[in-house]
């Protein structure tokens, strides 16, 4: 809750010239808009949230346990910890997730994914398989599985729990029997692996057993991917009736700052469930598929040399 001297030192930032800290959302407000300008009033300016704190907010993920995840060109998983800090000891994030007015702030782990939404956007602008992203679900479901393929999608190397620059993207599993189907399906199925892979980071970091799994963004709207999170993470999926809960969230700190919505719980009940996705899979093939995953993500780690 403060700007940190070693970093400003290191960044030869004066102190004095940042701005000061506020809560998330502010009943003393940050100030107005031009009354002159395109509001054509001045309007109150009081809520401040990032990407992806304000999807949590958005998502009433307002309780200690709580994870979203949101699906876009990457992948951002947010687990609410309460009001203590969770150092993290398995390669994720510890950051502010809101604060709300002179309340204690609420922290959260967060885990970042570089490539999944991109890695769709790459199958069709890069190798022409298919001509617009929505296409990918119906050649993905025109084969029962991935062959045993995986696709460890490092392009700029591996983000959260890894953080390793120099692994690079690869493709294993190839036989004669692979068809672009099968490479379909296995782009779907990486967003899913490398989401697992941070929810068990969070379970380390935390010791809070996950319950279930809110998700939002782009990709929500692919329900093969959404049934293949369920099936890996062995989590109920819950997609809400809001999916761009990215603006909900900064409209509800917003709204609270200056008394629309009276409190957090208030938010809570206008959180509505659309679709869930419930595990499939028993256990065994469950780990079976993750172990196949793990070991493909070992032999892109390191692949650029000093």
């Amino acid at each position: 809750m403060d700007w940190d001297d070693e970093i400003l030192e290191i960044l030869g930032i004066p102190r004095q010239m940042l701005p000061e800290i506020r809560p998330s959302s502010d009943p003393e407000l940050y100030g107005t808009t031009d009354p002159n300008g395109p509001f054509g009033a001045a309007v109150p300016v009081c809520g401040d949230l990032g990407d992806q704190q304000a999807a949590l907010v958005g998502q009433a993920g307002f309780d200690v346990g709580e994870v979203k995840n949101t699906y876009g060109t990457g992948c951002f998983v947010l687990l609410n910890t309460g009001t203590q800090r969770t150092p993290s000891t398995s390669g994720l994030l510890t950051s502010v997730a809101y604060q709300i007015g002179r309340e204690a702030p609420v922290f959260c782990l967060e885990g970042s994914i570089a490539i999944t939404g991109a890695l769709v956007q790459w199958l069709r602008d890069n190798l022409g398989i298919i001509s617009t992203s929505a296409e990918v679900e119906a050649l993905a479901r025109t084969v029962d599985d991935s062959g045993g393929i995986y696709f460890v999608p490092a392009f700029s190397g591996l983000f959260a729990p890894h953080w390793d620059g120099k692994a690079r993207g690869l493709i294993i599993g190839l036989t004669r029997y692979i068809t672009k189907g099968h490479l379909a399906r296995a782009v779907l199925e990486a967003t899913a692996y490398q989401t697992r892979e941070v929810l068990e980071a969070m379970n380390k970091d935390a010791g809070v057993p996950l319950a279930r799994l809110k998700v939002d963004g782009g990709m929500v709207a692919n329900e093969l991917l959404m049934q293949f999170q369920a099936d890996i993470s062995g989590l109920p999926v819950i997609r809400p009736k809001i999916s761009e809960t990215t603006s909900l969230g900064a409209a509800y700190a917003a709204g609270l700052a200056v008394g629309f919505w009276g409190s957090l719980d208030e938010l809570r009940q206008y959180w509505q469930e659309d679709k869930r996705w419930v595990p499939q899979w028993d256990p065994a093939r469950r780990e079976q598929a993750y172990r196949g995953w793990l070991r493909a993500v070992e032999r892109s780690k390191g692949w650029l040399e000093e």
